[in-house]
């Protein structure tokens, strides 16, 4: 059985489009796959932004870290375990303010943990989650998907890639308050059922 991480961070909820995409590229992946679903809501104000002793005690030894040490590190040691274990990954996010919204740069800084993520080599960094499939359905009331002011997607990207995350495909609807908003949407969910198979 494979395992999909799906990772939400619209503050709309159930109202988010972003959040619709995604269920249903994770609910035909799924089913398609026979997977287990692990779901992550960044919107939920439940991380904390990354400090030095939250980033030392990442750093150290499970088995060498204080009582302290522990409790600090037990939030991004759960979201490093949940990526660990995914086979495919689906981020469902919009752009806010031409980039991520800050719980995904939240997130990012907890995950990208140097000897377990990542490692520094003499080539530079290299990614150490290598061979997983990782999906991000994009959504913007305005922004352009790909262009200069979208400091998101290929931001997303890059991280992906700097864990070892290479193989990333987006799924947009970009300009949704347009007059064309719903056909984008559509469009959107016709690439998902053509990706599944539930066309």
């Amino acid at each position: 059985m494979s395992n999909i991480l799906h990772i939400t961070a619209s503050i709309r909820g159930d109202e988010s489009v972003s959040n619709a995409l995604g269920n249903a590229l994770v609910d035909g992946l799924s089913a398609k796959n026979d997977a287990s679903v692990i779901h992550r809501d960044l919107a939920a104000n439940d991380l904390p932004f990354q400090s030095w002793d939250r980033f030392n005690a990442g750093l150290t030894e499970s088995g060498e870290r204080t009582v302290e040490q522990g409790a600090l590190a037990a939030i991004a040691d759960k979201l490093i375990a949940e990526l660990q274990a995914a086979d495919t990954i689906v981020i469902s996010s919009p752009i806010y303010n031409f980039g991520v919204p800050a719980s995904v740069k939240a997130w990012a800084d907890l995950v990208a943990r140097a000897g377990t993520t990542f490692q520094y080599t003499p080539d530079g960094p290299k990614g150490l989650l290598e061979g997983k499939k990782a999906y991000i359905t994009v959504v913007s009331g305005g922004t352009p998907v790909g262009a200069d002011f979208d400091f998101m997607s290929p931001w997303l990207k890059f991280f992906l890639g700097f864990l070892g995350i290479h193989d990333v495909e987006l799924i947009v609807a970009d300009g949704t308050m347009g007059d064309d908003g719903e056909a984008k949407i559509a469009a959107a969910h016709a690439k998902i059922a053509e990706i599944t198979g539930t066309d």
